[in-house]
């Protein structure tokens, strides 16, 4: 069985925002404490984070991480998680029914994205709360100095503003779920009037408008025509959430809902012209797809939680999916649909990065370890910045109930011209056949395999565990060559892999 892939180097879709490699961290579970804050473990800085989760982000190389939720922030006062520790309020969360000790708040997250070295991405309860709550914590956060919430943080220890540029307006607030749900035009009113403040504060701003929860809410797409015929000059962004699930265990079909998600951010990108052709605007406005990840294994485990049979606890362990390899599969397919989007795609965050449905895990008091979905993620953040090639590929298929024609051979490229590099994300969904791919490199000078990582495993639901942390993780691909201006690879039936090539 053979694929072939065309990459011309005139024809690119967009840069891709480095941005879209974001993650997210809520106040949900075990995300927070024993994720990343744990005074007492063997690890801890003085700050009480955990340095061996500290290891793991930092290799991740994130650009920015969103928080503090997420459902969580729906109902949060964000004034809890400020002063001294000891005076801090314990609140009882909603959202996921447990209690906050808000042992960690604003400063401490700050201080944890400066030691790992990324950007924060904060959200503003548009819930519970509105216009009010939003400014002062803007200014809490980003004025210099001599007004009442500034004074207050420096107060608190903290000198110098934060200057975060990226503002989250609520969460899911289309979700019935939701503390404080609204109606899109409810929420499209107070979203504008939150925007129109912030901005008198700082013009600057990037702000992101909620929108659908999911494809399959009753309101799509309408909820995004609503909210942005309200806030279109307003905001930069808005924002999707999605979730993959293999709940009925057929492979294929899982799959393939990479063609799914392809059509939600199609529709939605439409939604965007049609308002922005409606408001004869020349602004264009991007999505932050700011929730994805697969999402399935833990559902029964949590319902006891959920559904408050187990009172108010702190931290329990909650949303704790063990990731196996058929999900390493499904997330390379996720990251390749993002890099071909990034023309309208700029900003993404996985949902979540440590416990909660997340790329590592922990256990108290002891090791940390990368989940099988650490490594797509892992090498689209690092080697997959620059420019996405517009490719053309020709590959055998199969019919899933997503799409009549799905093909085997999914791939993705990206070109860093600084680094004269070309990089190649690839993913074979056939169960039993390797596909040979080549790509035809036009208008590429020269050309050398510099690395090449393969991600294969006989059984699909092997996963990595902390007392076998390597069962699934790459390998040294050595298949891969390039002869006459061609990028030839095989690639083994149920395989990801990621291939460099140098060029002049």
């Amino acid at each position: 069985m053979k694929a072939t892939v065309i990459a011309n180097k005139d024809y690119t879709i967009s840069k891709i925002d480095d941005r879209v490699y974001g993650a997210f961290l809520e106040h949900l579970g075990r995300a927070i404490y024993e994720g990343i804050y744990e005074p007492d473990h063997p690890s801890a800085d003085e700050n009480g984070m955990r340095g061996d989760v500290m290891k793991l982000v930092k290799d991740l190389d994130i650009p920015v991480v969103r928080y503090p939720g997420g459902n969580f922030v729906s109902a949060y006062n964000w004034e809890d998680g400020i002063g001294p520790r000891e005076e801090r309020p314990t609140r009882l969360d909603l959202a996921w029914h447990t209690s906050e000790s808000n042992a960690v708040g604003i400063h401490e997250f700050a201080d944890w994205c400066a030691s790992v070295g990324t950007e924060m991405m904060l959200a503003v309860n548009l819930g519970s709360r509105g216009v009010d709550e939003a400014r002062n914590f803007l200014e809490y956060v980003n004025h210099p100095g001599g007004s009442y919430w500034s004074d207050l943080r420096i107060k608190n220890g903290r000198k110098e503003p934060w200057n975060v540029k990226l503002w989250c307006l609520g969460n899911e607030m289309d979700g019935p779920w939701q503390v404080g749900h609204k109606d899109a035009d409810e929420y499209g009113k107070l979203a504008a009037n939150t925007a129109r403040a912030m901005r008198m504060f700082d013009k600057s701003l990037e702000l992101i408008v909620c929108g659908s929860s999911h494809s399959d809410m009753p309101s799509f797409p309408d909820w995004e025509r609503i909210v942005l015929e309200h806030t279109y000059d307003h905001v930069d962004y808005i924002s999707l959430h999605m979730y993959f699930a293999n709940r009925d265990d057929n492979t294929p079909n899982y799959l393939g809902l990479s063609h799914k998600l392809d059509r939600y951010i199609e529709t939605v990108a439409s939604t965007i012209r049609q308002v922005k052709h409606k408001k004869r605007s020349k602004k264009d406005i991007y999505i932050s797809f700011d929730e994805w990840n697969v999402w399935y294994h833990s559902n029964k485990k949590d319902r006891e939680i959920l559904d408050g049979n187990s009172g108010w606890p702190h931290a329990p362990g909650l949303l704790e999916d063990i990731y196996n390899f058929e999900d390493v599969l499904m997330v390379g397919l996720i990251l390749n649909t993002f890099i071909r989007r990034s023309d309208v795609v700029k900003i993404a965050c996985i949902a979540q990065l440590v416990n909660v449905i997340a790329p590592i895990m922990t256990e108290k008091g002891g090791p940390a370890w990368a989940q099988t979905i650490y490594y797509p993620y892992y090498f689209a953040s690092v080697f997959g910045r620059g420019s996405a090639l517009q490719l053309v590929t020709s590959s055998p298929g199969y019919e899933t109930t997503h799409a009549a024609d799905t093909s085997y051979v999914d791939v993705s490229g990206v070109h860093n011209e600084d680094e004269g590099m070309l990089t190649f994300f690839l993913v074979n969904r056939h169960p039993s056949e390797a596909i040979e791919t080549e790509v035809s490199l036009q208008g590429f000078a020269g050309g050398s395999v510099t690395d090449h990582q393969v991600m294969t495993h006989p059984d699909l639901k092997a996963v990595n565990t902390a007392g076998k942390q390597d069962e699934v993780k790459p390998r040294k691909g050595d298949g891969a060559r390039i002869a006459d201006g061609k990028l030839s690879v095989s690639l083994p039936p149920y395989s990801y892999q990621m291939v460099r090539v140098q060029i002049g």
